[in-house]
């Protein structure tokens, strides 16, 4: 059985295109031919496709002939132009000039066009669209984490954070994050995302430019300090209007709050021996030991924070003032707290080595006492409590001003040794005051305490500070490590 065939291919995009296909059966020997080619093309000598097949299963004495097409993944059309048949012979050959001639397909290629060209055009406008909203996306998250940054602050390197970790590392500064609050800031604890370091970082706001650059130098500086008693500044981040301090987390938080907010969670003496000495210890360094000499300028409880093994850290350098050895500091804006400023401050405006240690007086008897230096409900003769001791000591009663809550739990040599050290760090008589050497020595037991005379002591000179209409302070409160405000910003500057 042989049979000629031309079928017309579909219509593709381009052009109708012709072929010829010749199907032929050899009985003997059951092959099956299958040969295609153009019509312009005679046919080739070697099929397209041959198999043997036995077909004597399906011939039957009475059959139809047909033909069967079926489409790709594009519509197409399919056309039997002519064909020839032949049983037991040659097949006669087609004459194509007189094949019939392909419809017009004009208007049905459009159609067929719509469905490809339609979901084309709309799945691009979705691709524009969606390029649109990254492209907004990623504007407002640069946005969000956009920060300050001046050339002149490349240079300060490792200190600088980038706005996005701090974000990240507080949760976004949530409000379940929030370790305290007072009058320069907020502080959060953190969780760096690189490293997993616990951080607490401070919220600074400021409004002006005045100063910043000699403030964040001495940021800088302040963070190359280095001593086991002093909290580590890390670094700080600029972003509009704030600024952002970053500095080591302190697990079991500020003196302060041992000492009056949880009475449940006594610090016992031993506790706070060793948590005056730290303190002493660190301020040692500052005023000598470093290459420039660090006032603190608000040393307090609340500024005393406490790690992992209840060892004391001091803090808060917000206030604090450097200048080198042997030069004179220079005069600034008095800030600090109420009832740790020296006496002479208001006068001179220049804060010192002395004024520092008058501040650590007011420490140690607020540790000892457990009582804050300034007690407006207290009776009149015990609101000022370094003039309260003084008059104790005169009368030979000095431990009766001790902490209540320790009971006789505590070291009796050690609590008279640190409430007439507090009193000598007191002293309204600046030339009176020990330096920090003569102190940690004394606290060690490795040289006697400095002696206080009676006489150079006038009383109530030593919250003469009070009566200055002129004074002008910062009062602080709450859990602070790094305080500062923008008014400390530009007295530093000046």
């Amino acid at each position: 059985m042989k049979a000629g065939l031309l079928p017309s291919q579909c219509i593709s995009f381009l052009s109708p295109k012709h072929i010829l296909v010749w199907i032929e059966y050899e009985q003997s020997d059951k092959l099956l031919n299958v040969t295609i080619a153009p019509v312009s093309v005679p046919k080739p000598s070697v099929p397209l496709i041959s198999s043997v097949v036995n077909l004597s299963s399906l011939i039957q004495d009475d059959m139809y002939v047909g033909f069967s097409s079926s489409t790709g993944s594009f519509p197409t059309s399919h056309y039997i132009l002519g064909w020839s048949f032949m049983l037991n012979g040659k097949v006669q050959a087609l004459d194509l000039s007189k094949l019939p001639s392909l419809p017009l397909m004009a208007s049905e290629s459009k159609s067929k066009l719509l469905p490809i060209v339609l979901p084309l055009i709309g799945g691009s406008l979705v691709l524009m669209v969606m390029a649109f909203v990254v492209v907004v996306v990623v504007r407002r998250r640069r946005n969000k984490y956009a920060e300050l940054l001046e050339d002149w602050e490349r240079e300060y390197g490792p200190q600088r954070f980038s706005y996005k970790d701090l974000f990240l590392a507080t949760k976004g500064f949530r409000d379940r994050e929030l370790l305290g609050a007072g009058g320069f800031g907020r502080v959060y604890k953190g969780v760096l995302p690189k490293t997993n370091i616990q951080v607490a970082v401070k919220k600074v706001s400021h409004e002006s430019r005045q100063g910043m650059r000699e403030f964040i130098a001495e940021i800088i500086s302040i963070g190359r300090l280095r001593h086991r008693n002093l909290v580590q500044l890390l670094g700080y981040c600029r972003r509009r209007g704030e600024l952002l301090l970053v500095y080591d987390f302190m697990p079991n938080g500020s003196l302060d709050r041992l000492l009056f907010d949880k009475p449940e969670s006594l610090l016992d003496w031993e506790q706070r021996f060793q948590i005056i000495k730290g303190v002493a210890s660190a301020l040692f360094y500052l005023h000598e030991e470093w290459e420039q000499v660090v006032i603190h300028r608000d040393i307090k409880a609340s500024n005393i924070l406490l790690d992992g093994e209840m060892n004391g850290r001091l803090g808060d350098f917000g206030l604090s003032r450097l200048y080198d050895h042997g030069s004179d500091p220079q005069t600034t804006h008095v800030v600090g707290t109420l009832g740790y400023l020296a006496p002479e401050l208001p006068r001179t405006g220049k804060a010192t080595t002395s004024t520092d240690v008058y501040a650590f007086g007011g420490f140690l008897l607020e540790v000892a006492c457990g009582r804050r230096p300034i007690e407006m409900k207290a009776l009149p003769q015990e609101m000022i409590l370094v003039d309260w001791v003084f008059e104790c000591w005169k009368e030979d009663s000095i431990l009766d001003v001790r902490d209540p809550n320790l009971g006789d739990k505590f070291k009796v040599e050690e609590m008279e040794m640190v409430l007439k050290l507090g009193l000598v760090c007191s002293h309204p008589n600046p030339k009176y005051r020990p330096p920090m050497r003569a102190v940690t020595q004394a606290l060690d037991g490795s040289a006697p305490l400095p002696l206080m005379l009676e006489e150079s002591w006038v009383a109530g000179d030593s919250f003469a500070a009070l009566r200055d209409e002129s004074f002008n302070v910062s009062v602080t409160t709450g859990y602070h490590s790094l305080a500062t405000s923008f008014k400390c910003l530009e007295s530093v500057a000046q």
